[in-house]
């Protein structure tokens, strides 16, 4: 009998295969990094070859490290770094191009000439996004027209775009089906999130043509069937979503008002909003939740940029620490009230600034400065952005009781307990943080039968630590005025 759930995480950095029973518990987990390229200032790609690559790799690892069969599985679920923009042939079934992930900001200049023209209001209304480079239309936009011949080839019918999550689905189920989910769709500013439909006004304001387009599907749904050669034996695709959502299913937010927090690249926000799309007046983000059998949930989102990426630029860029679970060492030595402030804005600053031409910068230096303070800064930049997120939902009008935490830098107790100060909120650790992955197998045991219904999934949800604030306010308030006293500057320089 099957027993086992696949989870296929493919995320900015590296691409992961967890394998969970049906009371979501970790049985095995393969990981693999591959490359990044950044061919110009603020240009980001990867390797969509690669990417595949290095999934069907870790697929095969982790069914091997738990000693199953493709028969042991009752299905795979997939989630997937969202916006970032393949655009491959048809009929070779190879990308034109590298892709261009989502951090990349080379349609910086077409988005502010759009927004000049008055376009932004249309794309916030049908798409509940903001016009930036962030999001896939621009990229594949900026791919028709820049890698030779692919216009006339896309409007003919001769490729395919789709977010990674696409692009992996059509690699496993060797180019049998063209599809994607609605979180992922989503994404993308060409898709009515009330409609839950391609729209045609926005498919020609960002001149992209239907023909290029995935079908889309609910978050649990028959995406497909393996190629029986790739694992030995077919297994049912059931579930998709893209990463961020995935984690607010792993983390059992299927209540409005519930709240989850992601820390891996980059860090991400997002609350649960139930059948109403919220519009926020602060530059967040309305976005699709889930879409689970034909009825869609909404969710608010502040969307991060660089939180992870900050310590592996410490670690690979500036060589301050060999690993970073040395981060928490250093902060732990140096304590919250440190002087010293980064604004890792390596790709531009998310919400709610939305400044894509904003870089990096480091303030407060002084001669006895020293590499502990430089990382704690790191560490701590990430909490005072996810203040920045908490601040613009709460002028929204919305309530955060409480945050669920999950992602690699949610195991730093140091962090967790300074992101609870910072924000005077209590922050919730759950015993598994693989709520990414867990939520791409939830969906996948949802589609399967191993679930009957989300409030089984959410009955497995444990906490395995709450974080308190334990700070003074007046240290808060000062910690943070500096944090914005920064800001201010990266924006203005």
């Amino acid at each position: 009998m099957s027993r086992y759930l696949l989870a296929i995480d493919q995320g900015t950095t590296s691409s992961r295969a967890i394998i969970f029973d049906a009371h979501g518990e970790l049985v095995a987990l393969a990981q693999q990094e591959f490359r990044q390229y950044f061919p110009k200032d603020g240009w980001v790609e990867h390797d969509a070859s690669e990417i595949w690559d290095s999934t069907l790799s870790v697929c095969r690892e982790a069914l091997r490290r738990c000693g199953a069969e493709p028969a042991d599985l009752v299905g795979i679920g997939i989630t997937n770094q969202r916006e970032t923009t393949v655009i491959w042939d048809r009929e070779s079934g190879k990308p034109i191009h590298k892709a261009i992930v989502w951090q990349d900001r080379r349609t910086a200049s077409v988005c502010t000439k759009l927004r000049q023209d008055g376009h932004e209001a249309l794309v916030v209304e049908r798409s509940g996004l903001l016009i930036d480079p962030y999001f896939s239309a621009t990229k594949i936009a900026w791919l028709l027209d820049n890698v030779e011949g692919a216009r006339a080839r896309a409007e003919a019918g001769e490729l395919a775009f789709g977010t990674i999550d696409s692009w992996l689905l059509w690699n496993l189920t060797a180019g049998a089906h063209h599809r994607t989910d609605a979180t992922n769709a989503s994404r993308t500013a060409l898709f009515n999130i009330h409609k839950q439909a391609w729209d045609p006004e926005l498919l020609r304001l960002f001149r992209v043509p239907e023909a290029l387009l995935p079908e889309v599907l609910d978050c649990a749904a028959d995406f497909g069937v393996t190629d029986g050669r790739l694992f030995g034996g077919p297994v049912r695709i059931a579930g998709v979503a893209g990463d961020q959502q995935a984690a607010l299913i792993g983390q059992a937010c299927f209540e409005p008002g519930m709240a989850k927090t992601t820390y891996g690249t980059g860090c991400f926000l997002v609350l649960n909003t139930g059948s109403n799309a919220v519009r926020s007046e602060n530059r967040l983000l309305t976005t699709v939740a889930y879409r689970l059998k034909g009825q869609t949930s909404y969710a608010i989102e502040g969307s991060i940029f660089v939180a992870g990426a900050a310590m592996q630029w410490l670690r690979d860029g500036l060589r301050l620490i060999s690993d970073a679970s040395e981060s928490q060492s250093y902060a732990s030595q140096v304590g919250a009230n440190n002087s010293v402030y980064m604004v890792p804005a390596f790709t531009g600053l998310g919400a709610p600034h939305w400044d894509p031409n904003a870089r990096g910068a480091i303030f407060g230096l002084t001669r006895d400065t020293g590499i502990g303070e430089i990382v704690t800064a790191g560490l701590q930049s990430v909490c005072y952005q996810t203040k920045d997120l908490v601040r613009a939902i709460r002028n929204d009008g919305a309530r955060i009781e409480s945050l669920r935490v999950d992602g690699g830098m949610a195991v730093n107790d140091w962090v967790m307990q300074f992101l609870a100060d910072i924000l005077n909120v209590p922050v919730d650790r759950p015993r598994v943080t693989e709520t990414t992955a867990l939520g791409a197998a939830y969906l996948a045991g949802l589609q399967t039968g191993v679930f009957e219904s989300v409030d089984d999934i959410a009955a497995l949800w444990a906490r395995e630590r709450e974080f308190r604030s334990e700070m003074k306010p007046a240290l808060r308030e000062s910690l943070y005025a500096g944090w914005l006293d920064a800001v201010e500057r990266v924006c203005n320089s």
